[in-house]
């Protein structure tokens, strides 16, 4: 089984691909995972114990916590495309629609 940051830098591969972003994803020795794209280093790594994120991303020298995957991919877009206006998805149950 692969480890979770293996598919954490695929899943952010993938993404620059699908944000028709040129840059690479690659991983560095002490098991962060390195973003290069448009000038820009973003550095993301697993939080330490007993802190209440899961990760920690170093953008432009500041280090910001994200508590999930999708949280991280939202730090990375925003860095990287400042113009992309964000959108959150909401999932709600609603009743059967009566056709």
């Amino acid at each position: 089984m692969r480890e979770i940051s293996d598919l954490a830098r695929e899943l952010l591969a993938q993404s620059l691909a699908a944000w028709a972003l040129s840059g690479r994803v690659c991983a560095q020795s002490n098991g962060a995972i390195l973003v290069c794209c448009k000038g820009m280093e973003i550095r993301i790594e697993a939080a330490a114990p007993g802190v209440p994120f899961r990760w920690m991303l170093s953008v432009d020298g500041r280090k910001r916590g994200a508590l999930s995957l999708p949280a991280v991919l939202r730090q990375v877009r925003a860095a990287l495309d400042p113009g992309y206006a964000m959108s959150r998805v909401r999932i709600a149950a609603l009743p059967p629609v009566q056709q």
